[in-house]
């Protein structure tokens, strides 16, 4: 006889297939019918068979005998819970667990294990499996086990005749980089770091930004802005038309004139705050302001821009001051990066506030 057909779970599913369910018995030896015995005083459980080639056949096995089902929470089930789990298949999960708990009393009073109950979805596995319905991924294969596996690993050796063939175990493997992964650091990328799984107000951060500058609502209104031009055309030459002056601004966000305040700094001597969202629409803003010592009875226009990004080479010659943080990272892309350099063609001009310390890039 083969071992597939001295396993347990073998024998109990083709006994049922063959309509002659297993009976529970008192002993191996069940000889006469009075050691037929009910699960509660049973220790073992005899399966009769008859094939072609053997004829009858009485196999008896310890109701403690483990199986190949696994259960996920009890582990291997022994053939007494496989057996328990078959006669209770038509009750209920309530009436199921109340008669395990009144056999087990029973059992361990005769002095006998106790049976473990199914939840559930393994309880319909197993009576579909037990009745030829489909497959149950809770029941191992028969070579399933570590003597098969260390065998097979010997038998390749010998075959290859190479005795430094490792073969692991491939559960303790797969148990290793369970272990790996469970102490594994989730780490995140670019987005989920820096800005974050939701996004975040941080409209409490301008008002209090607002009253550390000081903004003074009764200040004069911010003149009206002309209209943006994309890029700074060279006027049309003409005879006797003096050239526009430019004068370079800082594009530092700590600067405290930018394009959005300049003009009326400039034109009316009234100091406002700039304000973020109009600086990033604006770039080039032009004033017109009368210079005595120039030409007396006309104003002459200046061009304002922060950045020198549409200079063609001839407008380096007509930048008249820039206006600096101290930053060196503004003159970066400047024809003359160097402040000593810069300063010695145009006037450095540095806004702060009274009694703020000067910064050292701008000294001297």
């Amino acid at each position: 006889m083969s071992a597939s057909d001295n396993d347990a779970l073998n024998l109990f599913r083709t006994s049922l297939a063959a309509s002659s369910p297993p009976l529970p018995t008192r002993s191996a030896d069940a000889s006469s019918a009075s050691d037929i015995a009910p699960l509660t005083d049973a220790s073992h459980l005899l399966f009769n068979t008859q094939s072609a080639a053997d004829g009858a056949q009485h196999t008896a096995l310890p109701l403690t005998t483990a199986t190949r089902f696994v259960s996920q929470t009890n582990g291997a089930l022994d053939l007494a819970s496989i057996f328990w789990c078959w006669q209770n298949k038509d009750k209920s999960t309530g009436d199921y667990i109340a008669a395990t708990q009144e056999l087990n009393t029973a059992r361990t009073s005769n002095g006998l294990s106790e049976v473990r109950n199914l939840v559930f979805a393994e309880k319909l596995d197993l009576i579909n499996w037990l009745s030829g319905e489909n497959d149950s991924e809770f029941i191992r294969s028969l070579d399933d086990n570590r003597q098969t596996r260390a065998q097979a690993h010997d038998a390749a050796k010998m075959a290859s005749g190479d005795g430094d063939v490792v073969m692991q175990d491939a559960r303790a493997e797969d148990d290793k980089l369970r272990d790996i992964y469970a102490l594994e650091r989730k780490t995140g990328d670019r987005n989920s770091i820096l800005r974050g799984s939701k996004p975040t107000d941080f409209s409490h951060v301008r008002k209090y930004a607002e009253a550390f500058l000081g903004r003074s609502k009764a200040s004069a209104p911010t003149p009206a802005l002309i209209t943006p031009a994309p890029a700074i055309r060279p006027a049309k030459p003409s005879s006797g038309r003096r050239p526009e002056p430019i004068i370079l601004l800082s594009p530092s966000a700590s600067s405290l004139l930018r394009l959005s305040n300049v003009k009326s700094f400039l034109m009316d001597g009234v100091y406002t705050p700039p304000t973020s969202t109009t600086s990033t629409t604006l770039n080039i803003l032009h004033v017109n302001r009368v210079m005595p010592s120039i030409e007396p009875t006309r104003p002459l226009r200046f061009i304002l821009v922060e950045s020198p990004d549409n200079f063609k080479p001839d407008y380096w010659n007509r930048v008249v001051a820039v206006f600096t943080t101290g930053q060196a990272w503004q003159f970066k892309g400047y024809k003359w990066s160097q402040p000593a350099e810069l300063f010695s063609h145009a006037l450095g001009v540095y806004v702060g506030w009274r009694n703020e310390l000067l910064p050292d890039t701008i000294k001297g």
